[in-house]
């Protein structure tokens, strides 16, 4: 018997009972199908987005302003009585002027005859915490020393003396490498690119400065389409042009500039598959707005160009992430950071997303069907539970209930578990409605 035949069972022969769509499927087809009939005209739901986006670009109340101040303040590099990190972009000659007192001061001390150490920020697990005032994950000031002459230390000592170095080198030409073509100039020495990108990292916490101010990026990975234009090194990129596949986000954000749009929103997706749907779609075009995804978890460009936007055209970002305690992560590290780049928390994060959809609460209230569900793991229940822990989720009521839903019903499903309603229902149907309903958290 075929492999094919196996799957399907005895009655999957044509005229068989299992040919026929369930009771159930076909009950939430005719739901779905009714949705249609309540949506507005998209002149209606287009007033409702143009008053959210008049709402987001509206200064905050004086309340709000001062508690930024002072959060502004507290994030003063210069400030020694700072209690965690902050890091700066800074421009070459500031970065390489750094590295060379440090360098400096290493070869004073093994002419003094003390050897070197570096004093590294430490960034372990118990060092990163999330602050309520600032609605992030920052970096406790705190640091280790990193000492030549230990056993244990000497061989991240050597490596961080070679990252300088290399770094340094990049510098003084004025160009950009990636983190892999970094590590493949000392392999032996690196071992695994794990260790030099580890070893980045406490450089620029060390340097005080941001990592993309060392001239060393990830490859290119977030895309973005729709109503955006801006230059890339000069060029002039239309985001309406750029097809389904969109324009690459650029690993140098510092070359951006010139950006203009007429968005009312920005829509955050988490995957691929759902932005080629909206790419195709041009959804951008009925909805006026930005689209982009990082194709997963999120890297540092996608979140700097993110926070770009959000900041230069002061736009709502709306997010649709798959309702599983993954998407959830993956919108937490949006907005208030990852603990791995905390260091650069301020830079990387942008509060204030709106958590759109998929949410839990949408499986019953959308009636997806049961076969588009998919069961919860315990690893997935493990992740949801400890979830609920963070501090920055239980700051949130909503996203509690979602969660605490979950993990009640132990199921899951992604975004596409609503094509089983029509391979365009996500554009046509659920996005106008969630829209149209003002439907996020």
């Amino acid at each position: 018997m075929s492999e094919r035949k196996r799957r399907a069972g005895p009655g999957a022969a044509a005229g068989g009972p299992t040919s026929k769509k369930p009771r159930g499927a076909s009950a939430a087809a005719s739901y779905a199908q009714s949705l249609r009939s309540k949506l507005r005209p998209d002149d209606s739901i287009l007033a409702s987005l143009r008053a959210l986006a008049s709402a987001s670009a509206k200064p905050k109340p004086a309340a709000a302003s001062s508690a930024g101040a002072k959060a502004l303040a507290d994030d003063d590099p210069a400030s020694a009585s700072s209690s965690y990190i902050v890091v700066a972009d800074q421009d070459i000659n500031s970065v390489t002027s750094r590295i060379n007192r440090l360098v400096l001061s290493v070869a004073r001390s093994i002419l003094s005859g003390r050897g070197f150490s570096f004093s590294v920020p430490s960034r372990t697990s118990t060092n990163q915490v999330y602050l309520p005032d600032l609605d992030r994950i920052v970096l406790l000031r705190r640091e280790a020393a990193r000492p030549f002459a230990n056993v244990v230390t000497a061989r991240k000592a050597t490596v961080t003396a070679r990252v300088l170095s290399l770094v340094h080198a990049v510098l003084r030409r004025g160009i950009h490498v990636t983190k892999r073509d970094l590590f493949y100039t000392d392999v032996k020495l690196f071992e695994d690119q794990s260790q030099s990108d580890a070893v980045l990292d406490d450089v620029s916490c060390m340097l005080g400065c941001t990592r993309s101010s060392l001239h060393v990026v990830a490859s290119e990975k977030g895309v973005v389409v729709g109503r955006l234009i801006f230059h890339d090194d000069g060029d002039r990129i239309d985001c309406t042009r750029m097809g389904v596949g969109g324009k690459a986000i650029p690993p140098n954000i510092d070359r951006v500039s010139g950006i203009e749009s007429d968005a009312l929103f920005i829509l955050l997706v988490e995957k691929d598959a759902a932005f080629m749907r909206l790419a195709e779609d041009r959804f951008y075009n009925r909805f006026p707005c930005i689209i982009l995804t990082a194709k997963g978890q999120p890297d540092v460009a996608t979140r700097l160009f993110l926070r770009r936007l959000k900041v230069e055209l002061k736009l709502p970002v709306l997010a649709m992430v798959d309702s599983d305690p993954y998407g959830l992560k993956i919108l937490s590290v949006y907005m208030c950071g990852s603990k791995n780049m905390s260091y650069d928390s301020a830079n990387l994060t942008t509060p204030d997303i709106k958590w759109l959809g998929v949410r839990p609460s949408d499986l019953d209230k959308y009636r997806v069907p049961e076969q588009c569900r998919l069961p919860m793991t315990d690893h997935d229940i493990k992740v949801g539970k400890e979830m609920l822990e963070e501090d920055f989720v239980k700051q949130n009521e909503s996203w509690v209930r979602e969660l605490e839903t979950m993990l009640r019903t132990k199921q899951k499903a992604e975004i596409q578990a609503l094509s089983s309603f029509g391979f365009q229902y996500l554009t046509e149907v659920y996005l106008p409605l969630k829209l149209q309903q003002e439907d996020w958290i």
